[in-house]
C-alpha cells in the first residue's frame, strides 16, 4: 500500500490555472472600463453615480476585484515560496497577505453596495 504524503503537488498547475483565468477576468474587464471611457470622455459624478447604480456593473466589478485578489494571492505565494526559507516566516507572510486580501473583499463589497 502506498502512503501519499501531502507536499503541495498540483499547487502549481492550479495557481497557473488560476493566474491565467483571472487574469482573462481583468482583461475583459479592462477593455468595458476602457469602451465605457471611451463613450464617456470627460464623465462626472453623476454619470459615474449612474454607472455603478446598476447591480451589474458592481457585479462585474466586484468580479474583477475577486479575480484581482486571487491573481495577487497566488503570485505573493508563488514568492514567498520561492525566496522565504524559514516556514514560520512564510506561514507569517501568508496570513497577513490572506487578512489584507479578505479585509480588501470585505471593504469592496460594502463600497460597492453601501453596506
Amino acid at each position: 500500500m502506498v502512503k501519499r504524503i501531502f507536499d503541495g503537488a498540483h499547487d502549481g498547475l492550479r495557481g497557473w490555472l488560476l493566474q491565467r483565468i483571472s487574469a482573462v477576468v481583468m482583461a475583459l474587464y479592462t477593455m468595458l472600463a476602457v469602451g465605457w471611457l471611451l463613450l464617456h470622455p470627460h464623465p462626472d459624478y453623476t454619470q459615474w453615480a449612474a454607472l455603478f447604480a446598476s447591480n451589474t456593473v458592481r457585479s462585474i466589478t466586484l468580479l474583477f476585484l475577486l479575480a484581482l485578489f486571487a491573481h495577487a494571492w497566488v503570485g505573493v505565494r508563488d514568492i514567498a515560496m520561492d525566496y522565504v526559507k524559514s516556514a514560520g516566516v512564510r506561514l507569517g507572510i501568508y496570513g497577513i497577505v490572506i487578512g489584507l486580501l479578505v479585509s480588501y473583499a470585505i471593504w469592496a463589497v460594502r463600497i460597492l453596495w453601501g453596506f
